[in-house]
């Protein structure tokens, strides 16, 4: 009687187990479901805002298009400009419908969107009239229309502020979604985790006492092998989700990069595009002299180099093609500190080389490869003190891959500054472009390879460099 009676015991302990652990996994199994639909909510509204900001910066660009189309018309007196200013105000007016139907649940936003409909159609009355009093005129511009187009520079900067605080709101409420996507995320991670404990610690406990005190130990372990396999295809499948939002926040940043690469050099092309339209009116109305020609020419040649520095910022963000040849990366590191050498004559800077003699040839883009080494080499001599700096060049290898070092004995950088390191247009120098290690850093990912930096400040720098060797 004993005997059954403590059977029955044991076997109730062992179903209150198995039933706890069950319930724990269902627990588990809607807490992950409903932690899921938040994220999924969260991405759409994260989606939702940067095509809101995005938006922003194209109606924007449209009412400067137009802008840009009723000056090439003053200019050049050509109606065909204004083909582009007719084309800006039907989309521009398009963009903002668009506008008004994503943000119908964003009342602050509808608001703001009341005050830059004003400006805006009060930006292309002010255009439409110019066109009017300069045909009038028999296309010459009055003394009127230049006091009007201050009045229309007063709006533009007004409709510009306004877009921008706009952009800067939606950027607040991306940043809050961030961080609540992050919140939800590590929540769903510890309710996971401590769910799968508890149900691990249990299933354990009850398997140890049916193996101690029940005979029928087959059945209880092939229970509990199909149930950590169930576990197991749970943690995969979470690991494999977590893969894909990380995956899936990194395109999204790169895109972000890629598109304000294309906005900046897009905002700034347009001015370009009128200054070297002025450029040539005026190098045809004013007499021809030495001075006037230099001044032309200095203009025409500072705009170009505007324009080469906006190809290098699109350059930046871009996967470029290779061409791979079998290259020794010591030779490479000496090519790059010959293309320097003015810049270490100038500062006296000491070049200490610890070159591996084993290394093989490798295959990269040797014209690539040495100007990300050049750019790298050019930030090092540019953070030390003229007659005082040292900079390092290590290679070796290590688990088949090529690993370079370029250590400097500069003033180094904050943490906050390692950070952005490699943000384009992020510079602490005075004359920085912040641009050479943002490409240097294409290169080597488009290599298949890593680049990272250690720093303090006053402690100088080192740069990481791993390439493949096969």
């Amino acid at each position: 009687m004993n005997s059954l009676l403590s059977r029955f015991k044991l076997d109730n302990r062992l179903r209150m187990a198995f039933v706890a652990g069950l319930f724990l996994l269902f627990l588990a199994l809607l807490l992950t479901s409903y932690t899921k639909r938040q994220l999924v909510g969260q991405r759409a509204m994260v989606s939702l805002t940067n095509e809101v900001i995005l938006k922003l910066e194209t109606l924007e660009s449209k009412v400067k298009d137009g802008e840009t189309g009723v000056r090439g018309y003053y200019v050049m007196k050509d109606s065909s400009f204004l083909n582009i200013y007719l084309s800006s105000r039907k989309e521009a007016i398009g963009i903002y419908n668009d506008l008004r139907k994503m943000t119908v649940q964003n009342p602050i936003l509808q608001k703001d969107l009341d005050s830059l409909i004003f400006l805006i159609k009060q930006k292309y009355g002010i255009m439409e009239w110019g066109i009017s009093e300069f045909n009038r005129n028999n296309k010459q511009l009055t003394e009127t229309m230049r006091i009007e187009g201050y009045h229309g520079k007063a709006v533009m900067d007004e409709l510009r502020d306004l877009v921008r605080n706009m952009q800067d709101r939606e950027l607040g409420l991306l940043k809050n979604r961030d961080q609540r996507l992050t919140s939800q995320f590590r929540a769903l991670d510890f309710i996971t985790v401590a769910t799968l404990i508890l149900a691990l610690v249990l299933l354990a406990s009850s398997f140890f006492v049916y193996v101690k005190e029940n005979r029928a130990r087959r059945d209880s372990e092939e229970k509990v092998t199909v149930y950590q396999q169930e576990l197991r295809q749970r943690i995969e499948q979470l690991a494999t989700a977590n893969k894909e939002l990380i995956q899936m926040r990194s395109q999204e940043k790169f895109a972000a990069t890629g598109r304000i690469a294309r906005t900046i050099a897009h905002e700034i092309r347009n001015p370009l595009t009128n200054i070297n339209l002025g450029i040539e009116q005026l190098k045809g109305n004013i007499p021809s002299t030495p001075d006037a020609n230099m001044l032309t020419e200095l203009v025409l040649r500072n705009s170009n180099r505007i324009n080469a520095l906006l190809t290098d910022l699109l350059q930046s963000t871009k996967i470029s093609e290779l061409n791979y040849t079998p290259s020794s990366i010591n030779q490479l590191l000496d090519e790059a500190l010959l293309q320097a050498a003015d810049r270490i004559a100038l500062k006296s800077v000491k070049v200490v080389k610890e070159y591996a003699g084993n290394l093989c040839d490798i295959k990269v883009d040797q014209e690539m490869l040495r100007i990300a080494f050049l750019n790298i080499i050019v930030n090092a001599i540019e953070a030390m003190e003229p007659g005082t700096g040292v900079i390092t060049l290590r290679t070796r290898i290590a688990d088949k891959k090529c690993i370079v070092e370029i250590a400097d004995n500069g003033s180094g950088m904050s943490p906050e500054s390692l950070s952005k390191l490699f943000e384009p247009y992020f510079t602490t120098k005075p004359k920085g472009s912040g641009l050479g290690l943002a490409n240097a850093q294409n290169i080597i990912l488009n290599h298949g390879g890593t680049i990272y930096a250690e720093s303090e400040l006053g402690s100088g720098a080192t740069f990481f460099i791993t390439l493949n060797t096969e």
